[in-house]
């Protein structure tokens, strides 16, 4: 009797333990629609990092309401067995071989993608050969824009800054967000721009000529100004340290483009060789027509 009472203990401990790990290994569910079940696990890997750090209790509870509204529809859709209509189905078929077409370009171009860096020079050479294609289409200014907490440390600013002292020193003493508007001072801006979101310091940078500082302007509790420093004309050149990144990454998309179409031409090559390619004249009869006539314009499209 007491080995069955022991046997007994041991066989319900045994089934505890194996409840409780499974309900330790099973993931919380947020939502069920039918057959479908939303963890989650699965919310958490497609909400974007930016809005679950905003507030992570919102973003779940949005996620689940978008989901179970999406299921109910797709649930709607197979009652209507509208997958299999055709129209459905031939824009679906047309979406697949997008899908593959775009994936299989992205293989075929990461096979190259060791020979596709542009080097600063590469970038440096074209930008003096094809000087002429870059032109500033509007007037751009660099300046200097301080955030005070009062207008007095806004005056001692003016005051210092006319006086020739350092801009960076000026900006530690008397600045909001120094190390910020001392960055911004160092590159240029285009006039439409310019000032940030407060409309008058704009105007303001398009009144006052270089060096110039202009009126205090209060904004909430804070008081802004703004000093000219340099400024391009529209239809002058810009530096090429504007550019030079994006240069860089025009003649890279060149490259893979190149690339991609150099191997796709010899793929076409090859299936012409072994007699894979039938070519047809657009017309009421249709005519065979040589194939090397649609390799000589396919050739001259690409390049």
């Amino acid at each position: 009797m007491k080995a069955q009472l022991l046997l007994l203990f041991l066989s319900l401990g045994f089934i505890m333990a194996s409840c409780k790990s499974n309900t330790e290994n099973s993931e919380e569910v947020l939502a069920q629609v039918g057959s479908e079940v939303l963890t989650k696990e699965h919310a958490r890997s497609e909400i974007p990092p930016n809005i679950f750090r905003d507030d992570s209790s919102t973003a779940y509870i949005s996620f689940r309401d978008d989901w179970v509204r999406r299921q109910i529809i797709l649930q709607e859709a197979e009652r209507l067995n509208f997958s299999n209509r055709q129209d459905v189905q031939r824009r679906l078929h047309r979406l697949q071989e997008e899908f593959i077409l775009q994936s299989v370009q992205d293989y075929i171009i990461g096979e190259f993608e060791d020979g596709m860096e542009v080097s600063d020079q590469e970038a440096r050479n074209y930008y003096q050969q094809n000087k002429e294609k870059f032109t500033l289409e509007e007037r751009y200014v660099r300046y200097r824009h301080l955030i005070a907490e009062s207008n007095a440390d806004a005056e001692r600013a003016k005051r210092e800054l006319m006086q020739a002292v350092e801009w960076d020193t000026v900006a530690d003493r008397y600045s909001k967000y120094p190390d910020l508007k001392i960055r911004e001072s160092e590159r240029f801006w285009p006039i439409s721009i310019a000032g940030g979101d407060i409309s008058m310091l704009n105007r303001y940078l398009r009144i006052i000529g270089p060096s110039e500082i202009s009126p205090t302007y209060r904004s909430g509790n804070d008081y802004h100004f703004v000093q000219l420093i340099e400024e391009r004309p529209a239809g002058d050149h810009p530096d090429l340290d504007w550019l030079i990144e994006q240069i860089k990454e025009w003649l890279t998309l060149e490259k893979r483009k190149r690339a991609f179409n150099t191997y796709v031409k010899n793929l076409y090559l090859q299936a012409q060789a072994n007699n894979e390619i039938t070519i047809y004249n657009v017309t009421n009869e249709l005519n065979s027509v040589s194939s090397d006539t649609l390799t000589l314009n396919q050739t001259t499209n690409e390049e």
